[in-house]
């Protein structure tokens, strides 16, 4: 079992390690409300483009050019909110609507961008990725707007992300995103309670 493990880090290359590093470093220093969570966080999505495309994961790395956007959109937020706290938004509840409408883009995104991935790309499991992805782009929506339930889907599209990593023999990524998923089961917990602290 040691010799496994083992041997599964020595198949990890240099460029997954950077993209583990600066992701657990980026997503640690937005716990902590810092802002060069950002920054970093466009190492890793960078790192990450060339890694998804060596492993065929098409969708996912166009989810990367998406968070390389958003990131830098998040730098400038908090620059320009950075001593103002009370620019904040309270946070809140999803609504019906809300969960009929990411259900039904999640289905049709998923429909749509498979069969483009399926029928003119070598890609590997087109399927699964694109619904990861699309999961990942509702989930980001949700956590911009601050929406409590956004930690529950990142939960769920994480879980089957450690699964498709493993698969693709990435493995330090999977463990990574296997920490995503405490991270994001304590920011639900923490985000319930200053929901229910902000209604009474």
């Amino acid at each position: 079992m040691k010799d496994s493990f083992t041997q599964l880090f020595i198949q990890t290359g240099a460029m997954e390690w950077c993209g583990v590093f600066t992701g657990i470093l980026c997503v640690w220093l937005a716990a902590k409300n810092n802002i060069y969570s950002w920054p970093i966080a466009i190492i890793s999505v960078v790192i990450y483009i060339f890694i998804f495309f060596e492993s065929k994961l098409y969708a996912d790395m166009g989810l990367q050019f998406y968070f390389f956007f958003m990131n830098i959109y998040g730098w400038y937020y908090w620059s320009k909110h950075r001593n103002n706290p009370e620019a904040s938004r309270p946070i809140v509840n999803i609504t019906q609507k809300e969960l009929l409408l990411s259900l039904v883009g999640v289905i049709i995104f998923t429909f749509l961008l498979g069969q483009l991935l399926y029928k003119n790309t070598n890609a590997s499991l087109p399927y699964i990725d694109s619904f990861c992805t699309a999961c990942s782009l509702v989930a980001q929506i949700f956590l911009a707007r601050k929406v409590v339930q956004n930690w529950l889907i990142w939960i769920f599209v994480d879980i089957i992300y450690v699964g498709m990593y493993i698969y693709k023999d990435l493995y330090a990524t999977a463990i990574m995103y296997a920490l995503y998923i405490y991270i994001a089961s304590v920011g639900y917990l923490d985000w319930k309670k200053t929901y229910r602290e902000q209604t009474h």
